[in-house]
This record gives structure tokens, sequence and C-alpha cells, in this order.
């Protein structure tokens, strides 16, 4: 019970999210006959021909199947975008979904912390349409920042939508060991995961809009620390001519901001999948620069490294997912970009890499991971975390079988030569069985030893 315990530091932190709030339609996908259903439209060989060219965007509902099966085949997750068009709206429009709840990463991250009773959450979206405002925790403590004669005013979300434009994903939950077939192809998916048909309204920007831009150091003084998310819906091109660069530009502007009367302020970049190679690339390039720490998941720094020229060492990490692999994927990275720390999060296992002398100790450190996985484990298993008292049952799920032998290659590792000057930090997942849902898992554990990082540092400062 002393790791649930640790939540109650949270109540001295307050912090800033940005920028991404969506609708997720889930539709559970549990036996082959669902498989079936979607593919039936389709030759088998259709599929596979539409799976070797793998679409980077989805554009026709063959691509669409072609980029599911190919998720399933991985049992890694994906998130692929929507390019709209009545061909592809009308498909994906026509399937029943089981439920639909808060979505993005700021959704799920805001709705998290307010259930842990951090002081204060402001979270923004450019875009904040009524049923989205009505998915959010009607807390006191989870509020949007509007401009009011003036002046900042925080409001609850249900006080702060607009007529805006609603942003729905879709995103397909699947089962371990479901078996279907493709052509001769016996498929039997390894581990249950998620595949995410990705929304890019035209009318969603990320950037702060101009009407708060100059309030942006005000907040950052309401604040200990900021989330970062949802770049990766930032398009190379829009209608009326801005650009990629146009917008990466804004948010470095956005973060520079938030810092600029407040330098003890962190910030946390939270990484998502991003198919276009360049934009990835982009991405990184603009952003890491200006944050403190970055977390991702396997694939996602695989996807990094390959782009910044270290294909071999991403092809090593997609096909062993070893850890020695990641390591050094994680030092190039918190080398490259000066970063604090670098946390990486798989199926089996939560891993921090920091610089030593840091004013954190190891078992603070690794404080903050263990309860993240208390977290992801409550949450794959009820499918969301209502309340404190659910963290319960995340307690109750033990450590995964290879804890141990984990723990001992991240010792072994830790007395090499290279890695001496670094502090490596792993506690093993806690893996439910028969998650009821797989979504924003990754979003659960950054977020949670993200705000427990900065709340052992208050802590610390505070003596």
């Amino acid at each position: 019970m002393e790791i649930i315990n640790h939540f109650k530091d949270f109540s001295n932190v307050s912090i800033f999210l940005a920028y991404n709030v969506n609708v997720d339609a889930l539709k559970y996908l549990v036996d082959p006959s669902d498989i079936e259903e979607l593919k039936e439209n389709f030759s088998d060989s259709e599929i596979k021909t539409k799976i070797e060219e793998y679409p980077r965007t989805i554009e026709k509902p063959i691509d669409f199947v072609a980029r599911l099966i190919h998720a399933m085949k991985s049992g890694k997750p994906a998130e692929v975008p929507l390019k709209n068009n009545l061909e592809i709206d009308t498909f994906l429009n026509r399937l029943t979904y089981n439920e639909e709840r808060i979505g993005g990463q700021v959704g799920i991250i805001s709705n998290l912390l307010s259930i842990l009773n951090l002081k204060k959450i402001i979270f923004y979206s450019p875009i904040l349409a009524k049923k989205q405002a009505e998915m959010f925790e009607n807390n006191e403590n989870l509020v949007f920042p509007n401009i009011i004669n003036g002046k900042l005013v925080l409001k609850k979300p249900i006080e702060s939508f607009k007529n805006d434009e609603l942003k729905i994903n879709r995103i397909f939950e699947y089962k371990e060991d479901i078996e279907f077939y493709l052509e001769n192809e016996k498929i039997t998916t390894p581990q249950s995961n998620r595949f995410i048909v990705a929304s890019r309204p035209e009318n969603l920007r990320i950037e702060i809009k101009d009407e708060l831009k100059n309030y942006m150091p005000e907040i950052g003084k309401l604040v200990d620390c900021a989330i970062i998310s949802g770049v990766q819906a930032i398009k190379e091109e829009y209608s009326d001519g801005k650009t990629s660069e146009y917008y990466l530009n804004k948010v470095k502007e956005d973060i520079k901001s938030l810092k600029k009367e407040n330098k003890d302020l962190k910030v946390h970049f939270e990484f998502a999948s991003i198919q276009n190679t360049e934009m990835r690339k982009k991405i990184a390039e603009s952003i890491l620069p200006e944050v403190d720490c970055v977390g991702m998941d396997e694939t996602e720094i695989a996807n990094i490294i390959h782009v910044l020229g270290y294909e071999e060492l991403s092809e090593g990490i997609l096909k062993h997912s070893k850890i020695e692999d990641v390591l050094k994927a994680s030092k190039i990275l918190l080398e490259k970009y000066n970063l604090e720390g670098m946390q990486v999060h798989t199926m089996y296992y939560i891993m921090y890499l920091c610089k030593k002398g840091g004013i954190l100790s190891d078992e603070s450190l690794e404080k903050t991971l263990e309860f993240a996985t208390v977290l992801a484990s409550t949450k794959a298993a009820l499918g969301q975390i209502s309340s404190i008292e659910d963290l319960k049952t995340g307690l109750k799920i033990p450590h995964n079988k290879h804890g141990e032998l984990l723990k001992e290659i991240v010792e072994n590792i830790s007395k090499e030569k290279e890695l001496g000057g670094y502090k490596i930090i792993l506690v093993p997942s806690r893996i439910v069985g028969n998650p009821k849902s797989t979504v924003g898992l990754g979003d659960t554990i950054s977020a949670g030893a993200f705000v427990g990082y900065v709340s052992e540092l208050k802590k610390l400062k505070n003596k």
C-alpha cells in the first residue's frame, strides 16, 4: 500500500498540458469472425499486396484492412493518419463501435491526474467541442484557460467549449491469440494491443491560439511542470500554405513562453507513432532540444533512431527488443538533445536513463516507475481509472515473470564503461493477462512517472 500512498505527494503539484484532445471510438476485436467481417470485401491477395505497399495514410478501406492486419501480426501498437474522403469515411462510419470515451494524450492524462488529486491541471486544446468537454472529469482541479475582458480565467471544461469541429479517432483493440488466415498463412496475434485510425481535421492546428499566447508566461508561473503531446498531428502542408515548420516553431515558442518566468519548470514530451519519416525527423530535431524529459515506447524509439541514421540499431530493436539496444538508443537521444531523462516503456518493463549527479536517489526514481506500473496495470485491467480505490486492483497484479532477469541484465549493463556516467533504473511491468483496454497505457505510464519525478523534486526542495 505504501506505493499507492505515493500519489498523496501529487496534491502539491500543478501541471500544464497541450495539445491533443479527441473522442476515441473503440471497437473490440475478440475472435476470428470480427476480422473476417472487416476483410470480406477484399481478396486475400489484394490485402497481401497492400500490406507490402505499406500505406502510411489511410485513404481507402483496403489501406485500413492491410495496416490493421499488419499491426495484428506484429502485436505492436500502431497509429496511422486518416485522409478523409467519402469512401473511407462511409466505410468507417458504418462500423459498429463498442464505446466512446475521452481520447488524445492530453484528454487521457488530464482525467487521470485529476483523479490523482493534483493541485491544478490546466489543459489546452486548439479545438474543444461540447462532446469532448463533457467527457472530462468535473473536478475543481481540472481547468481550461479562457481570456475574459483581457484577463486569464481558469474555468472547467464544460464551461469552456466552443462550436468547434469534433475530432474522433477510431481505435481497434484486439486480443491475444486471435487466429485467422490470409491466403495460406495462419496469423496468430502475439499479444493484446490496438490499432488507431487517427483523424487529422484541417482546422486542427497544433498551436496556442493568439488570444492566449501572451498569457503563457502567466500560466507558466502557476505550474511546476508541463507535458507536451499531440505534435504528431502536424501535417507537412495546409490548404492556406502554412507548413510543418511554421507549427513546429509555434510549439517551440509555446515551450519557451511557458518557461519565461519560471526557469525551474520541467517539460516532458510524450512521443507517438509518426508514419511520415520526414516529419518524424523534423519533430525530433525541433522539439527534443526544448524539453527536459521524453517518454516513448520501444517502437517509437526505434523509429526515431532510424531517421537519425542508426538503421542497424533501429532494426535490431524492432526485431529483437533487446534492452542493450534500447539503452544505446536512449543514450544517443539523451546526449544528442541534452535531455535530463529518457523514459522508455515496453510490454515488459519501464526504464529510466539519466546522467549521474542528479539530486534524486535511485530509490526515489524507482518509486516513481513502480507507481507508474500500478497505474498501467489498473487501467489495463479495468479499462479506465475512476478512483484512487481502483489502484488496489493494479497493485494485486504481480510483476511479469521476466522481472528478475531484466533487472539482472540492467545490473550487468550498468557496469559497462560507456555507461559509467549514467543511472539506469528499470522496473518490470505488471502484465494483465486479458486486458480490458490497451489505449493510453503509455500515456498513463509517462504521466505517472513524470509527475512522480516532479513531486519527488519538490519534496527535496521544500526540506
